[in-house]
């Protein structure tokens, strides 16, 4: 496969594990906080990565990156996670090149989402741009592809219907709970954690619930308090949690923190507790099922709710794919353009020796020669001859590393470009 990576002696990856075939429990271990990216970012620095970004969500983990072997980003992930290398090879994908580079498309784009055409994702890959570029670890290669996915996403968010319709995890946890508990407008509802998904459920509860019966509470309370003074809610202090776990008929958990923050031993209830953990790592210990009564639902149940608004989604994704397509073509172009521009001016000085040494073997041997005249022929014809052979690596058909090859064989360049 053609390598546009731009660097010779590297490759382009895109690896990583997401919803597709690794459950919650999995990528709750290969999860990385901020911190842990910040680390993670260091020692990639450190031991000499040319480019990389690393996103961390509920759904996937993932490092888009240089490296002369996949193993060098596998263990900067497992190092810096509580996944080992034989987890990650059982869950695990690793594209490179052209599929490294289709794959960054399609996620950016919400088309590799799992809700079709959540663009949560692609806020994040902006956000672990920024954060690779103050470490230095942005090239050239990696702000243009990350600048064109951001561009397709746009696009196809303004010109397609794709995102159409209210569907995200949020919103599928509101439904759950609106199908499956009765009388809903006079149960209690308590919601752990003020997070983005913390947030969005809070409002489409209110939205699609009318329900005052909410309360909040969170690590940090002044967020919390920020959000119930937006939506007119109560807000109890950390401290109360257990007391308010008693009250409430329905909880749902979406903590940011790394270990579980609810378990059988919190627990001290005295009627059904419907348990909804929105958290990746999962935040709600499996042994509350242990007890009675209690239901435990995890996002990717949730996630897999589909409805109408999501099978409309679905007639989207050719339209999604052209817009795709078009803008990864020039992509394309602009890597091969940057790829051989070197090896064309190379050979363009080449042959500006040659003319330059034979304009000066003509005017020593011919009488009367027209030296301002020669320069201006042997200029237009350089000038033709270089434009042949740009556009031969402009065309798509043209496998580029090796015409590159071929040209700096013949017009022994290699040394100049390299």
């Amino acid at each position: 496969m053609e390598n546009y990576n731009m660097s010779r002696n590297t490759t382009f990856y895109a690896l990583g594990l997401s919803y597709k075939k690794a459950d919650a429990t999995i990528r709750g271990k290969f999860s990385l906080d901020a911190k842990a990216q910040s680390i993670l970012l260091m020692q990639a620095e450190a031991e000499g990565i040319e480019s990389l970004i690393v996103t961390s969500t509920c759904n996937r983990t993932e490092i888009y990156g240089f490296a002369n072997h996949p193993y060098e980003l596998i263990k900067l992930l497992c190092e810096n996670s509580q996944g080992s290398v034989p987890e990650f090879q059982e869950v695990a994908y690793i594209y490179k090149n052209q599929e490294a580079i289709n794959h960054m498309f399609r996620v950016g784009t919400g088309l590799d989402s799992q809700i079709l055409g959540d663009f949560e994702i692609i806020s994040q890959i902006k956000n672990a741009f920024n954060q690779s570029k103050s470490y230095g670890l942005v090239n050239t290669f990696m702000e243009r592809l990350v600048n064109s996915v951001i561009q397709a996403s746009k696009k196809i968010k303004t010109d397609t219907e794709i995102s159409s319709g209210a569907t995200s995890v949020s919103f599928a946890s509101v439904q759950y709970i609106i199908k499956n508990v009765e009388d809903i407008a006079n149960k209690n509802i308590l919601l752990f954690g003020t997070g983005k998904i913390g947030r969005n459920t809070c409002e489409n509860l209110v939205k699609h619930t009318k329900h005052e019966q909410i309360t909040l509470i969170n690590r940090t309370k002044d967020k919390a308090e920020k959000l119930a003074e937006k939506l007119d809610l109560v807000v109890k202090d950390y401290s109360d949690l257990q007391l308010e776990l008693q009250k409430a008929d329905v909880l749902v958990v979406a903590t940011g923190a790394q270990n579980p923050t609810v378990d059988k031993a919190i627990l001290n209830l005295k009627k059904p507790l419907l348990i909804l953990d929105l958290s990746i790592p999962k935040n709600v210990n499996e042994n509350v099922t242990e007890i009675e009564g209690v239901t435990l639902i995890h996002m990717d149940h949730l996630s897999q709710m589909t409805d109408e608004t999501l099978e409309n989604r679905k007639k989207h994704i050719p339209a999604a794919e052209v817009i795709i397509e078009e803008i990864k073509d020039e992509f394309k172009t602009w890597t091969k353009g940057r790829k051989f521009a070197p090896t064309i001016n190379a050979l363009k000085a080449k042959l500006n020796d040659i003319k330059n040494s034979e304009l000066d073997f003509q005017s020593k041997k011919i009488a009367d020669f027209n030296e301002e005249q020669a320069e201006i022929i042997s200029n237009r014809i350089i000038q033709k001859i270089t434009t042949h052979f740009a556009n031969h690596l402009k065309d798509e058909n043209t496998m580029v590393d090796e015409s590159i090859e071929w040209i700096e064989k013949v017009f022994k360049i290699e040394a100049l470009v390299k």
